[in-house]
């Protein structure tokens, strides 16, 4: 596993901390337009996701890219994570990556 450019997993809010790095974010797809998607992100706040999506998209999908500012993503690699999804235990997690265990988990997740 290729651990050089890790994705910091994100929700909206800490989203504007890596701006300009890779992430990984679980957004709850709302809308699907052409060359974006518009989601709900674990913290209930909305995100735009760039790029061309998996068909057919799930509710809640998981998405792998460059956050591109602090409301954007411009996506390489999407993920269905299926109709029911945990998004408080993601958003714990975000927390969690982001804090105290920042370090360990930038280690082990690609």
């Amino acid at each position: 596993m290729d651990t050089s450019n890790p994705a910091a997993f994100v929700n909206a809010e800490l989203l504007r901390m890596h701006v300009g790095r890779r992430v990984r974010a679980v957004i709850q797809v709302l809308r699907n337009d052409v060359g974006s998607i518009t989601g709900k992100s674990t913290d209930e706040q909305e995100l735009v996701v760039k790029g061309h999506p998996i068909s057919p998209l799930t509710t809640f999908v998981e998405v792998i890219g460059f956050a591109d500012s602090n409301r954007t993503i411009q996506a390489e690699i999407w993920t269905n994570f299926g109709d029911n999804f945990d998004v408080s235990g993601y958003n714990t997690i975000c927390q969690l990556a982001n804090g105290d265990f920042k370090h360990f988990v930038h280690l082990s997740w690609g």
